[in-house]
């Protein structure tokens, strides 16, 4: 059997409760506009955001009060594990797999915390065996969308005939904070949603893709550019306005060297899918790489449709990309806390 990696199939989920962007931008007037003397300057973050509208774990109302880690925690759990199940039923039922074929369960989430992992949790609802082995992972942030990928791809690859399903999950609005008077809290307000992502890879034929490579690039001394801090209340957002010029300065040599490690160049690569950080963000990837203003196109749809969801949102922009035919070769790439840069390379099937 062909040890090439194979994604086999690709689902994505949201939460029911929509909120749209006019109405986070009133929400957040009423609540911050007395109280933040620069609320008034920033909000117009609202308008320049690219977004529509995103999803929700709760309604719009639940944010108007305070909550804690209990509350928090007890609605990442619920909403979280909804979200896997039927991201996780539906691709493997795209894949044509039953959940009992699964070997190994990769989950990615770093906006809430259950212990044991929601893999676990869910096992028996779904249908796991009782030998899966389990890889549940925290704190990649947004780079987890592809840096989660290429951990499953390589498991999938040491395992000729092994089922990999790779999960990310995110509850970023769970994370709104009524007691941050910040400039980053403010931003996080207009611009996270919630949202999960699955897909099925295994070595061997057929598929809608191949994993040729997966790659990350370390930065040193960037920790404070993306992340959360930790208190009482729950986990707090750490967002460097240096990050679009930090991308577009950083991100180009930093993907150079992940595609050099499989004698790869930029010019090889046909189509940039990348996570949509954010208008700016995407900006900023266009001119590193080379390409015309509004070459990203899904990357904008996505974002105006769900806001930024953190590590599901590329798979999202995937989906998309696979629905109306991928290239010969794209290139999946993410930033997130570290500060990191991560990227897989797929390979057209058939």
């Amino acid at each position: 059997m062909s040890h090439s990696v194979r994604l086999l199939s690709l689902a994505t989920a949201v939460p029911d409760h929509i909120i749209t962007q006019s109405e986070a931008a009133s929400a957040s007037a009423r609540l911050f506009a007395d109280r933040f003397r620069e609320f008034h300057h920033l909000a117009r973050v609202f308008t320049n955001a690219g977004i529509e509208k995103r999803h929700a774990a709760r309604p719009l109302s639940w944010f108007e009060a305070p909550h804690g880690w209990q509350d928090r925690m007890e609605a990442y759990e619920e909403v979280a594990g909804a979200l896997f199940v039927e991201t996780a039923t539906r691709a493997l039922q795209r894949a044509g797999i039953a959940a009992h074929e699964v070997d190994c369960i990769v989950t990615v989430s770093s906006t809430g915390i259950t212990t044991p992992s929601l893999d676990a949790r869910l096992a028996g609802r779904l249908g796991f065996r009782a030998d899966i082995e389990r890889v549940p992972v925290f704190g990649l942030g947004c780079a987890a969308g592809v840096s989660g990928f290429g951990i499953a791809s390589r498991l999938a690859r040491s395992r000729p005939g092994a089922v990999v399903l790779f999960i990310a999950i995110e509850l970023c609005t769970l994370a709104f904070r009524l007691d941050e008077l910040t400039k980053p809290n403010i931003i996080a307000t207009a611009l996270f949603g919630d949202g999960a992502a699955a897909c099925v890879l295994r070595s061997g034929e057929g598929g809608v893709a191949e994993v040729e490579s997966a790659g990350d690039h370390l930065f040193p001394d960037t920790l404070d550019i993306m992340g959360w801090k930790i208190d009482d209340t729950g986990l707090g957002i750490l967002l460097a306005q240096s990050l679009p010029p930090f991308a577009e300065r950083e991100l180009g040599p930093a993907i150079d060297g992940i595609l050099a490690r499989s004698d790869l160049t930029r010019g090889d690569i046909d189509r940039f899918i990348c996570h949509p950080g954010g208008t700016k963000v995407l900006a900023a990837m266009e001119c590193t790489f080379g390409l015309a203003p509004d070459t990203l196109d899904i990357e904008r749809s996505v974002l105006a449709e769900y806001g930024n969801m953190s590590s599901p949102t590329v798979l999202f922009v995937l989906e998309r990309a696979i629905r109306g035919g991928l290239p010969d070769r794209s290139a999946m790439i993410a930033m997130g806390p570290g500060f990191t840069a991560s990227c897989v390379t797929l390979r057209r099937v058939g």
